[in-house]
């Protein structure tokens, strides 16, 4: 049976950082599993005009800067070939198109089923499957008797298909706002919230608001704890509210129900829709860690800071609020891994952090071990 220091379910930017740091935490033999055919998580599926609302310099993963203006916005693209690049330079096995099935512990130690029928037995584990693998669906009365298109906005790629159509964007946050303003460029749109957008400037005083998150320390606060609850609120420097006004999407209380061919609104009227795209976000889902005892009841993960409370050397990266309102983000998860596998090298009496990438890019933007 093969042996890993170290096993890292997902190869996205929770999983990427993860491999890039683990050496310096005394991991020697790292090995990253994941089931899509690349690495790079789900930014390749993302749709085709995805922008980051956080600039270059904000947006990269241990060890080596995202290319380019600093100061840009990446689109999907350059984030998908940094990813990969990145990918190729870590010093770790990296198995693509290699589903984990389960991790079970067994005298002291995990073994990782996958779906080619192999075990592996792992010292240490981290879950880096992240928030973006399970679409949420809201249950609306009516949605399976509608007869139009529906899809999440993990299944939308671009606004061609919808051109001259009846359209309804269900959503609040930043997906929501970045779909519905190019698709009322070619189809009548309209954006069904809960509540009003929230509006946050991108720049403010002249600072991107990351910038101000940084150098305030605003990210790390105790304070964040509270604010996990306040409304979804959408950073624009302006274009994406001014594209809504300019092709006419409007902004409606959510829909009651579905009818087989509309809507029927919280005013009581019926408009008849041709699809929706539910821009609702993601649940997290550990399906291979089911019966570990690392899961409650609800198949949350039982953990404090991203280190599993029931069971040993099981550590998580990439979720939402982990520790910071930048867990689940390109900047915010190398900080995540480090203060992951620092705890984990600990429990299992691995040396102190040694030389190789910080939690921080590098000035070099081609380096990486």
């Amino acid at each position: 049976m093969e042996h890993a220091d170290l096993v890292v379910v997902g190869a996205g930017q929770s999983g990427l950082a993860t491999a890039a740091l683990a050496p310096r935490h005394g991991f020697a033999r790292t090995l990253v599993l994941e089931a899509a055919d690349q690495a790079g998580g789900a930014w390749p599926r993302y749709y085709d005009s995805l922008t980051l609302f956080s600039p270059a310099r904000y947006s990269s993963l241990p060890g080596m800067r995202f290319p380019g203006d600093p100061d840009r916005y990446p689109r999907r693209d350059e984030v998908v070939d940094y990813l990969r690049d990145y990918a190729s330079r870590l010093p770790a096995d990296i198995r693509t198109s290699t589903e984990v099935t389960s991790v079970t512990r067994r005298d002291g130690t995990w073994v990782v089923g996958s779906d080619d029928g192999r075990q592996i037995t792992a010292r240490a584990i981290v879950a880096a499957t992240g928030d973006y693998t399970n679409p949420y669906l809201p249950d609306v009365p009516g949605r399976d008797g509608f007869a139009g298109q529906q899809l999440h906005a993990a299944e939308y790629r671009r606004p061609g298909p919808f051109t001259g159509r009846r359209v309804v964007v269900v959503g609040g946050g930043n997906s929501a706002v970045q779909i519905a303003a190019e698709l009322g460029a070619v189809a009548d749109t309209t954006l069904a919230t809960r509540r009003p957008i929230g509006w946050t400037p991108q720049r403010p005083l002249g600072r991107d608001v990351h910038w101000w998150f940084e150098h305030t320390r605003f990210d790390t606060a105790p304070l964040r704890r509270l604010l996990t609850r306040v409304p979804v609120s959408v950073l624009d420097d302006g274009h994406h509210r001014s594209a809504l006004e300019e092709y006419g999407v409007d902004r409606r209380e959510m829909f009651t129900r579905l009818t087989r061919d509309g809507v029927l609104w919280a005013d009581g009227t019926k408009e008849p829709v041709d699809a929706v795209v539910w821009a609702t976000g993601y649940r997290l889902a550990f399906p291979y860690l089911t019966g570990s005892g690392a899961l409650d009841a609800d198949g949350r993960p039982r953990h404090r800071g991203g280190l599993a409370t029931a069971v040993p050397s099981l550590g998580f990266v990439g979720m939402e609020f982990q520790r910071s309102f930048s867990s689940k983000t390109l900047r915010g998860v190398g900080r995540d891994a480090a203060h992951v596998l620092s705890r984990l090298g600990r429990r299992r009496g691995a040396p102190g952090p040694s030389s190789g990438p910080s939690s921080k890019p590098s000035g070099d933007q081609r380096r990486i071990p």
